[in-house]
């Protein structure tokens, strides 16, 4: 009979074994790194917000040509019907993307959102110049998906509760299983 260890993870990728073993303050770490993202991206909403009204239109006019999506962000900021949307969806999901992932609730819906905004911003970034690849929009866009990977709101966060509120005698991701790609 074979026990797993449970700071072990691991997992297999195009059939490649990963395989690793989590420190003991791993779960602290996780903590900070979910509180610090959130933080970052709850006060860059905060920020647009308090600059209200916002306006994307010149970021996404402005793209440069050697951008994969300029054409994209320069059609989208010559809709001034779309613009309006934009400019609300943008520093709204940024505040309840912090606010969600500070919480804990809701971790990996909040940071594939999260993940997604820095994705568009870093294609927005492009500028064609190799030394770029690896600006901090990659970076935050491989943070937040990396919190979404490693559950990080069941570790002090209320993914915990809200994965084991009873709904009809059962936990609610029991019943809901697909509610696991968004809690945890």
């Amino acid at each position: 009979m074979s026990t797993k260890n449970t700071n072990e993870f691991g997992g297999e990728i195009g059939g490649v074994t990963l395989l690793g073993k989590a420190h003991s303050l791993s779960a602290l770490f996780i903590v900070l790194l979910r509180a610090t993202i959130g933080g970052m991206i709850l006060f860059a909403g905060l920020g647009k917000v308090s600059e209200w009204p916002f306006d994307a239109a010149g970021y996404l006019a402005n793209v440069d040509a050697a951008s994969p999506v300029s054409g994209l962000f320069a059609a989208m900021a010559s809709s001034p019907a779309l613009m309006e949307v934009v400019n609300v969806v943008v520093p709204v999901t940024q505040v309840l993307i912090g606010v969600a992932l500070i919480a804990g609730a809701f971790v990996r819906l909040a940071a594939l959102g999260g993940a997604m905004q820095m994705a568009l911003f870093y294609l927005g970034g492009w500028s064609g110049d190799v030394l770029a690849l690896f600006d901090s929009t990659l970076v935050y866009a491989i943070v937040f998906l990396t919190v979404a990977a490693f559950g990080a709101g069941r570790v002090l966060g209320l993914d915990a509760y809200i994965e084991q509120l009873e709904v009809g005698g059962q936990a609610l991701v029991e019943k809901f299983p697909a509610l696991r790609y968004v809690l945890g």
